[in-house]
């Protein structure tokens, strides 16, 4: 199911100009696209009715780096021992995950929905995928005194889907990007690359679990009513 998401996704990250950004995607497998105030594009079932989801099965997410992020870094690298080994980048891609899943588990737990790891007919499904992660002065863990400061933000993009557990239908897509601007210039090393992303994967799992909450004060959906909202 991953798999096909990450290729529709792929594709419609590849195709949006900003011009077909700003104009959006009215459809997309079935879903209409409503407004959204704290995330770049929500898709949503139209007479979906989320008010009987009191639980969620959240998948572990996906998490894959911009293309070409590797060579890139290693291009740029001063010297050998600062170049970003095929070791380096799959430990940067499982902390990146063990880290974005637990705050996605303690998130929806603290709001009041129990975490499961079965389907159930009061079960919603998560599926999340982490892309086109761009660590901007990833730590190698090299022996050396060397000081990397930068003020120039990583960047992720999240894909996520809501899915009936038992049935898996489609209920609702979310695509949102994301910078670590608000970092500012600090010292570039696995610390502070964790917190800064950390603190991005923490306003996406607030900002997932708060939209649940409103679908369901919202339910069923009605996309022409979400339209205006502000």
């Amino acid at each position: 199911m991953l798999r096909t998401m990450l290729a529709a996704v792929a594709a419609f990250t590849v195709a949006v100009t900003p011009l077909a950004a700003q104009e959006g995607e009215a459809n997309w497998d079935g879903l209409v696209k409503v407004e959204a105030k704290k995330l770049d594009e929500v898709y949503l079932l139209p007479q979906a009715d989320f008010r009987e989801y009191a639980k969620v099965l959240i998948d572990p997410t996906e998490v894959s780096f911009r293309k070409n992020w590797q060579r890139d870094q290693n291009f740029d690298a001063s010297d050998l021992s600062t170049q970003v080994t095929n070791s380096d980048a799959r430990r940067i891609l499982n902390e990146a995950q063990a880290s974005f899943d637990k705050l996605f588990a303690e998130t929806y737990t603290k709001d009041g929905f129990e975490v499961v790891t079965a389907p159930g007919p009061d079960v919603l499904r998560i599926s999340t995928a982490i892309v086109n992660l761009d660590v901007t002065a990833p730590d190698t863990m090299s022996a050396g005194l060397d000081r990397t400061y930068s003020n120039d933000p990583g960047q992720a993009t999240l894909v996520l889907e809501a899915r009936d557990s038992v049935t898996n239908q489609l209920l609702g897509r979310t695509v949102d990007a994301r910078d670590t601007s608000g970092m500012g210039l600090y010292i570039r090393n696995s610390v502070t690359n964790a917190a800064a992303f950390e603190e991005v994967f923490q306003q996406w799992a607030r900002s997932s679990a708060d939209g649940l909450a409103e679908l369901k004060s919202l339910s069923p959906i009605n996309p022409a009513a979400l339209q205006n909202r502000r």
